[in-house]
């Protein structure tokens, strides 16, 4: 890995629940797992269902640090995290990161309520990994590794959901999602924190023609992140969080509706590498 390496790999794009089938090859079935490269550094952002191919990729890479952020804790962005094979490998630092709970419950407690019986065979005692837990609040910017800046921020999501910016070698990456927008308003606060970005992840879970419906569900559509994206000076808009429903055919056909307004957009695919 060079040095000056700036790169995203999407392990998983899919929001709700992970799909399978002829009809979800293209754009993938995994839900949201996201790497972030800054040279030797590997941050991960979430642990849905691409989390554990994500552990074994990087296993074989001789990885051996690992810091992992949460946006939130809905099941589709935990899943994974107990097929993560780092955690269970003695030679392995994990170090996990959470906001949107904060004052309510810690991250450390948060992971092994999920990790126990009965919602899975064994408790965190298993993992042989050293782990460490984080808690931050929202808005606080963090220093996770030397060099990387990391600002965060509160999202419209029901249950609260933390939005990330990673700057790292005068490069930037900006994790909008799961978010909710209000109709014809672009969200000043999301505006100043994406400002001038390489590449913004937005929840394009909908389309515009279905927000009506699912007022409240905490999500938003890929043609509002490409109105954030353009008037905010960003470069490069990846949809992400794909509704679980939506086939190859009409993530592709949303997808080109998007470009035509801003031609920087594109759907996420899982397997999926960025360089910045």
């Amino acid at each position: 890995m060079q040095e000056n390496t700036f790169r995203v790999r999407f392990w998983g794009v899919r929001g709700s629940l992970p799909v399978s089938g002829e009809q979800f090859l293209r754009y993938g079935g995994n839900t949201p797992c996201i790497e972030v490269r800054c040279g030797s550094e590997v941050l991960l952002f979430d642990a849905g269902s691409g989390l554990r191919e994500a552990g074994v990729a990087l296993t074989s890479e001789g990885i051996s640090a690992y810091d992992l952020f949460f946006t939130h804790s809905h099941y589709d962005h935990i899943i994974g995290l107990p097929y993560f094979k780092p955690i269970y490998n003695c030679s392995t630092a994990v170090r996990f990161w959470s906001g949107h709970l904060y004052g309510r419950m810690s991250t450390k407690r948060m992971v092994g309520e999920f990790m126990r019986p009965p919602w899975f065979p064994v408790d965190t005692d298993i993992c042989q990994s050293s782990m460490d837990c984080v808690d931050f609040r929202p808005g606080d910017t963090l220093a996770p590794r030397k060099g990387v800046t990391i600002r965060t921020m509160s999202l419209n999501h029901p249950g609260g959901c933390v939005g990330y910016r990673i700057d790292w070698g005068g490069r930037a990456v900006a994790l909008i999602y799961d978010t909710e927008h209000e109709a014809g308003i672009l969200d000043p606060a999301i505006l100043e924190f994406i400002a001038g970005a390489d590449l913004m992840v937005y929840d394009c879970t909908y389309l515009e023609s279905e927000m009506s419906a699912f007022r409240g569900y905490g999500h938003s559509t890929g043609m509002h992140g490409a109105k954030l994206a353009q008037a905010a000076g960003v470069r490069r808009l990846a949809m992400f969080h794909h509704d679980p429903s939506r086939t190859d055919l009409e993530l592709a056909v949303m997808e080109e509706e998007v470009q035509a307004f801003f031609d920087g957009a594109f759907a996420a695919r899982d397997r999926q590498i960025i360089e910045l």
